[in-house]
């Protein structure tokens, strides 16, 4: 598939620890995570840039030609290699076509083989010339990937050379580059000043870096192709297995690869591969690339579709596993740092979605007839209890089981459902009091612990009555998104949001009646559903703001009130489909009309991937993280199990 040659169109490289290679179709460079090389140290955290990119040029009979684009300061593009490019193909990874003036053409490509480590780019001539040397300067960041850098008089410029290998390591405090090829090197430290990086200043965050450069790789290419594998640093370069002959080494893990990446029978199949990375002995999912780490709301709501759709039921056990020791005080945390410090524990939905997953998880494996290890029942079947109880008695930042049987949660200054943009000391959507996709989570919750404990069906039953009489807006004809705002009694804001459809799909209970479901739905798609999910709020509503545009608090101001968030479709086009009977007419129908313009947006941004928001008002641009879990996840839920052919047609 031939793609546009546009820095807004991403590629991603994913390896098995939560590092990554990254990039833009035409390589330029327009974000401080844009790496050919980026290692997670304490996976999945700790990630750092080792090589932010590259100067690659070939010297021919007939002059020299820039095959790389820099953008610098104030907004220059030098040198315009990326005009040469004929065409940009991401499948089955990253490869480019460059004709060069005169006549020359070559390929380049770039993956990161599975369970290596290790980032491989290759240089072919499509027709042999003798005389055509390539030669690269590698640029070397060896910062943490959220921080830039300028140009520093303590960089240790001395490489450690030897046959094939190279070793720089400019920062003392970062991972060591280990470069294998059979290239001669030409040591030449220089800096390179102001690059400027266009999505980080649209971002309204810093944007100029300088980069390192220790030297010059050089090939002949007359006599074959050039091989280049970047590694981490580890303790003895020498065991690398590329040590003694990289361009084998590539050549049989292209193969390998290959077969693995077509081993998977969609796109979403792969890209999903991409997101389920090791913690500590487990395995998480780590929420979007390339800035985030794992978060507990977005692991599990990612989970149903990343693993319980396509199969994978070893690494849901080990997710679910590895979280279920995490519960404190009642509450898994939403997020881990990236240094790996303690824990956040600042969301009221993570712990309910750990336990509505791990229902449907044992409920999965009962269906499939496949055993579960009674220590990992008990271990799970703790969690879930413990959970229970420590939301039933109370908890941190107000969260309690309240007189009515429904779920009280919030504090002045604290964010606690997903819709959980703060800048500085203002939470944009506190939504304190009940707010409604808690209470669905909350009663599915209560409901899977009945199959652990009947005790719960009390608390159960309570709470789904409660929430029938106390969250249906009459004047609107939907719900109310909180009630008790502010844990004032009887306050409720009506404000019109997706949060409402977790009461009718999405979830395995619909808490209202038929009609009054049809009518949430019917609205939904009239004022919220746009081709790549619905609307965080309606046009029109107080606080709406159709572009996520500007600085942080312009863009977290907009996060949701009004942005698209693709991770919603799952919601409500289950929703719709509920609503419209679950016929074979209804199936075809919503893959036609929600199904199919979501999984077009598979080249719009991240490619081969859904990205995390998108502006609301048309044409719905593409914003925030281009590479997301929870996208990717409601989108194979939809295709595989909720809007999934009938076998006998």
């Amino acid at each position: 598939m031939t793609l546009s040659l546009s820095p807004s169109l991403e590629w991603l490289e994913a390896d098995e620890r939560g590092g990554f290679a990254s990039g833009t179709t035409s390589l330029e460079r327009t974000r401080r995570y844009h790496a050919l090389l980026l290692s997670a140290t304490n996976p999945p955290g700790g990630r750092m840039v080792l090589v932010s990119g590259m100067e690659a040029w070939l010297s021919t009979p007939q002059g020299e030609f820039p095959l790389t684009s820099q953008r610098y300061l104030p907004d220059t593009l030098s040198p315009h290699g990326a005009a040469r490019i004929a065409s940009f193909d991401c499948e089955p990874w990253p490869r480019w076509l460059y004709q060069l003036e005169n006549g020359i053409r070559i390929e380049h490509s770039l993956l990161v083989p599975r369970g290596t480590e290790s980032t491989v780019l290759r240089w072919k001539l499509l027709k042999r010339q003798s005389g055509v040397r390539l030669r690269v300067r590698p640029l070397l960041s060896c910062r943490d990937f959220h921080s830039l850098d300028r140009e520093r008089a303590d960089v240790n410029a001395e490489p450690r050379v030897s046959l094939r290998h190279v070793r720089w390591q400019p920062n003392p405090g970062a991972p060591a580059v280990d470069s294998w090829a059979d290239a001669t090197y030409r040591h030449e430290p220089v800096w390179y000043r102001n690059f400027f990086y266009t999505k980080e200043r649209e971002r309204g965050l810093d944007s100029v870096d300088d980069l390192f450069s220790p030297g010059i790789l050089e090939w002949d290419l007359s006599g074959g192709e050039a091989v280049w594998v970047l590694s981490a640093g580890g303790a003895a370069a020498e065991s690398h297995p590329a040590a003694e002959d990289p361009a084998a080494w590539a050549k049989k893990q292209t193969l390998v690869e290959l077969r693995r990446r077509q081993s998977f029978p969609t796109r979403l199949h792969r890209a999903a591969d991409s997101y389920i990375v090791p913690r500590a002995g487990g395995s998480t999912i780590v929420a979007g690339y390339p800035w985030f780490g794992d978060w507990g709301r977005d692991t599990f709501i990612a989970l149903r579709g990343l693993c319980f759709a396509t199969g994978r039921m070893g690494e849901a056990r080990e997710i679910l596993v590895q979280w279920a020791g995490l519960v404190s005080e009642g509450m898994l945390p939403n997020r881990f740092s990236d240094a790996g410090e303690t824990p956040e524990y600042n969301s009221v939905d993570a712990s309910l979605w750990f336990v509505i997953v791990a229902g449907e998880y044992l409920e999965a494996m009962k269906r499939l007839r496949k055993r579960i290890a009674a220590a990992d029942r008990k271990r799970i079947s703790e969690a879930v209890q413990a959970i229970l109880e420590g939301y039933s008695r109370g908890t941190r930042y107000g969260i309690r089981m309240d007189g009515d049987g429904l779920l009280a949660a919030g504090a002045p200054g604290v964010q606690l459902t997903w819709m959980d943009a703060k800048v500085d000391d203002w939470v944009v959507t506190p939504r304190i009091g009940k707010p409604v996709e808690v209470q669905a989570l909350w009663i599915h919750a209560l409901q899977v612990g009945m199959g652990f404990q009947k005790s719960w069906s009390v608390a159960f039953h309570k709470a789904r009555a409660a929430f029938v009489e106390r969250f249906w807006n009459e004047d609107r004809g939907m719900l109310f998104d909180v009630v008790d705002v502010d844990h004032e009694p009887g306050r409720c804001d009506p404000a019109f949001r997706p949060n409402q459809l977790f009461a009718v799909g999405g979830l395995a209970l619909t808490l209202v009646d038929a009609a009054k479901a049809r009518q949430v739905v019917d609205l939904c798609e009239k004022h919220l559903w746009t081709p790549i999910g619905p609307r965080s709020l309606a046009p029109g509503e107080a606080g709406y703001s159709g572009q996520m545009l500007g600085d942080r608090r312009a863009r977290d101001g907009a996060y949701h009130n009004g942005t698209v968030w693709p991770w919603l479709a799952g919601a409500f086009v289950e929703s719709w489909f509920k609503a419209h009977g679950a016929t074979n007419e209804a199936l075809r129908e919503a893959r036609t009309r929600f199904l199919d313009p979501l999984l077009g947006s598979l080249d719009t941004a991240g490619l081969g991937h859904i990205t995390e928001v998108a502006d609301g008002d048309a044409p719905h641009a593409a914003r925030g993280c281009p590479f997301q879990a929870w996208s990717v996840g409601e989108a194979l839920r939809l295709d595989l199990e909720v809007l999934a052919e009938p076998k006998n047609q």
